[in-house]
This record gives C-alpha cells, structure tokens and sequence, in this order.
C-alpha cells in the first residue's frame, strides 16, 4: 500500500478535484490519497466524485479552515 499526500491549500475548484483523480488514475487498488485543501466546495466535491467512481472515503476531517479527505483506491 502506497499514501500519496496532494497539498491543495489556497486552490480553487476545479484545482483540488483535478489533481485528486490524477492521483486516483496513478494509485493501484489498496493505495491510499490524501488530500488535504481549504476550498469549501471542493471539500463536498470530493467525496461525492469519489463515492461515484466507487472508491472508499475513509475519513472527512475539518481543522480550523483546512479540510482533510483520505480515500481509499
């Protein structure tokens, strides 16, 4: 298993989104992504583009103004 750790703090969408699914198309099944951002939309964007494509959102966390998504490929 694999992390692979996007930092997309201060981007807008469709920035956090983008680099999320070039991560998801790299990763193997088993691997995991975290993505870490402070856009509101992205932080409800994510899940629900992940959760489409069938992947595991294992975990939403909110601290202060960050947003972290862990996804599981």
């Amino acid at each position: 298993m694999t992390e692979t750790n996007i930092d997309v703090r201060g981007q807008n969408c469709p920035v956090p989104l983008v680099e999320c699914r070039k991560a998801i198309k790299k990763a193997v099944p088993g691997d995991e992504i975290v993505i870490v951002g402070t856009h509101p939309a992205s932080k409800k964007e994510i899940p629900m583009a992940c959760e489409a494509m069938g992947l595991e959102v294992m975990e939403v966390e909110d601290k202060d103004n960050e947003w972290k998504i862990r996804i599981k490929r």
